[in-house]
């Protein structure tokens, strides 16, 4: 490409693999790095930035197609001698301001040292950084607790585009003239227009002085691209949503689809609650009230209308600027969101209605946000792994390293993922509602006043705890001052792994989970209920106990968990896991130490065991910045290899042996090497200790002692 044509090269959409077309890089054509993708290539003096960071895949944003006026493709040079790459970069090395460049200056504004990578071209070796900020006019912005910075490829592009006036000796319709110049300026092999805009164009058309902003929507390759949404004149922005719909909660992301930046994030109950706290609970409401699937469905939209007016609310934003939007949930979730029947979910062989990614009109289910905005839902897994659980792996990528990587995310019904880049299996677990508080005598869910953290002395096993909306401790001076306003309302759980953990480690219950009652000469804490024990965490009103029933919940969800992530592993062959993951905003809270004194997670380095918060977000924030991450993990889900729990022989086996704390057969040995466990010992269902055997580490010796008992 002579250094001549350069300026009239137009950008191609942002990574397709049609690349500008330059002749062979010549040893003397200057070398030119982009910071901070580390991306270098040589190209012919006179070459525009812009075009040199396309060739290279380096994400530049340019709505205006190269003219200088919207001002999204800004770069900095670097200046020195850059020994590492061989580069001596000067401001000297790049073309002065133009007359576009400067008249945007002057009209806009530029930062110091800020150059329009469109109007700036090669005429010597550069260093060029391509800021993280370079928004123009963007909103403000609340931080996403996921900073991982996301490459942008999205569906939908911004394009600029100005069109030759209507002539009486060129017949051409308005639409078509306005075709024909986009199709030309972005590169377009075809295009196609959203019926609803026909009426529009003349208006839009004429109102914009004959310059007009499309947003043109692709997501895959194949696909003819279209034009969705039509602005007169020049049109600076562009939004999109990402949300995760929980069981509980409902997580959105607002975000810019220039930038990738979280513009607003906004969370709220699930109001299909009030028919089932569990998913099994919703199924059968379903079955069981003939209006029950579409009161569930308009209850579920209601309630992300309303998270759409919050969010767009707090980052100023109008729904007619949102264009597209990731949906990701569980699968009964998924099918409710969607208008479908999940009855067939409710039994074997937990049939589906649809498996595959979904994309539809956003209005297609009365989502109103701009007419022609998109859906798209990221492919379910299974029957009970659903596109939350796709877009977890999504986020967290097992199938893109060597290591053995396990994915917890806990809920009423746990999912589990174990793989690495040779092979991925998943499944799900019912863990039932006990780790958010249901089914525990003093358990609520998360919220200001519920008791997060405990401690427990194992001489004196008197207690200390720390709850939500306070950062003392319960024998701290001032700490009934610091939660005045809101009390201690009861035990949520993190603070529910953390109390049984603890009564563990202390011996307040034996690795059977019985509660010592021979403890009660030593410890009020320790109380006589009926034939069993109770052990009293904070008195007062009201008083939090935590009951032998209370133990016998954690301990069926906690093994049911662990059998679901024991099958796995025997499904990859192997004994451990190398890093664990705990997803989910239950997940986050959750203390890595604790969980595996539990028994929640297998033996594993705790350094190497983390929350990653809501995965299934970062997930769909993924595959909504960039179409090429739903390509991914459209292929990994059907490579993804699902194994049914309910019909697994050895379920049930692994289910007794992890109802043990932390399990009855297998060892530990990382966990012990980090925290002392307590010797063994048994104790009967009423309260009396006794000795314990050593612990068998062989299904014979375990069926041995059984037997012996």
């Amino acid at each position: 490409m002579a250094a001549a044509d350069a300026v009239a090269v137009k950008p191609v959409w942002a990574g397709d693999k049609r690349a500008i077309v330059n002749s062979p890089a010549n040893i003397t054509d200057p070398l030119v790095l982009f910071m901070p993708s580390g991306k270098r290539g040589r190209f012919p003096v006179g070459t525009p930035v812009l075009d040199a960071a396309r060739q290279l895949g380096v994400y530049v944003e340019s709505v205006c197609g190269g003219r200088a006026t919207c001002g999204r493709c800004q770069i900095e040079v670097q200046e020195g001698n850059f020994a590492k790459h061989k580069i001596t970069s000067s401001n000297d090395h790049i073309s002065p301001k133009g007359p576009k460049e400067e008249r945007y200056e002057r009209v806009r504004g530029l930062p110091e040292r800020r150059r329009l990578s469109c109007s700036a071209q090669i005429l010597g070796d550069l260093v060029i950084d391509v800021p993280q900020d370079t928004v123009i006019n963007a909103q403000t912005i609340r931080k996403d607790a996921d900073t991982r910075v996301i490459a942008r490829d999205s569906a939908i592009r911004m394009c600029y585009v100005e069109i030759e006036e209507p002539d009486m000796h060129k017949p051409l319709g308005d639409l078509d003239r306005l075709k024909i110049a986009l199709m030309k300026d972005w590169n377009l092999k075809s295009l196609d227009f959203d019926f609803y805009l026909l009426p529009q164009v003349q208006g839009i058309l004429r109102k914009g002085n004959w310059t007009a902003t499309a947003a043109i929507y692709k997501d895959t390759d194949t696909e003819t691209a279209r034009v969705i949404a039509l602005w007169p004149g020049l049109k600076n922005e562009a939004y999109g949503l990402a949300c995760d719909i929980g069981s509980t909660t409902i997580a959105m992301h607002l975000v810019s689809l220039l930038s990738g930046r979280v513009a607003a994030s906004s969370g709220t109950s699930n109001p299909q609650i009030r028919f089932g706290e569990d998913l099994m609970s919703r199924v059968s409401y379903v079955m069981m009230n003939p209006d029950g699937r579409e009161g569930m469905t308009v209850a579920v939209r209601e309630a992300i209308s309303g998270l759409v007016d919050k969010v767009c609310a707090e980052g100023n934003v109008q729904r007619n600027d949102i264009l597209d939007s990731v949906f990701v949930g569980n699968p009964i979730m998924h099918h409710l969101f969607l208008g479908i029947d999940p009855t067939e979910l409710g039994g074997a062989p937990f049939a589906l209605a649809v498996s595959g990614a979904v994309r539809i009109k956003a209005s297609d289910i009365g989502l109103k946000l701009n007419q022609g905005a998109r859906l798209y839902m990221l492919p379910c897994i299974a029957g009970h792994v659903g596109a939350d659980a796709a877009a977890v792996t999504l986020s967290e990528g097992p199938h893109r390293q060597d290591e053995m990587m396990l994915i917890v995310d806990v809920g009423t019904n746990a999912e589990i993922v174990l793989g690495n880049r040779t092979r991925v299996v998943a499944a799900s677990s019912p863990t039932g509602p006990a780790f958010e508080g249901a089914e525990i005598s003093g358990g609520q869910r998360a919220a200001p006043g519920a008791i997060e953290r405990v401690r427990i002395d194992p001489d004196t096993l008197e207690p200390k705890y720390r709850v939500i909306g306070s950062e003392l401790w319960s024998d701290e001076p001032n700490f009934l001052d610091s939660v005045q306003a809101t009390g201690v309302t009861g035990i949520c759980g993190s603070g529910i792994i953390e109390i049984v953990a603890e009564m563990y480690l202390t011996g307040i219950i034996s690795e059977d989970g019985v509660v010592d009652g021979s403890l009660a000469a030593r410890s009020p804490r320790v109380v006589a209920n009926g034939r069993t024990f109770s052990y009293v965490l904070k008195e007062g009103e009201p008083k939090i106990t935590i009951t032998q029933t209370d133990v016998r919940a954690i301990q069926l969800a906690k093994a049911a968990l662990y059998a679901g992530t024991k099958l796995l592993m025997e499904k990859q062959n192997t004994e451990h896991v190398d890093r664990i993951h705990f997803a989910g905003a239950f997940g986050s809270f959750i203390d890595p130490k604790y969980a595996m004194v539990l028994g929640l997670i297998p033996d594993c380095d705790l350094d190497k065991v983390s929350a990653v918060g809501n995965a299934a977000g970062a997930g769909a924030r993924m595959a909504l910045l960039n179409r090429g991450y739903r390509r991914e993990i459209e292929e990994t889900v059907s490579q993804i290899e699902k194994i049914e729990t309910a019909l697994e022989p050895k379920f049930q086996e692994h289910f007794v042996y992890a109802m043990a704390l932390p399990n009855k057969v297998d060892p530990f040995p990382k966990l012990s090497a980090a925290v002392k466990l307590p010797p063994r010992k048994t104790v009967s269902e009423d309260g009396v200790a006794g000795d314990a055997a050593p612990r068998r580490r062989s299904r014979e010796g375990h069926a041995a002692r059984r037997s012996r008992e």
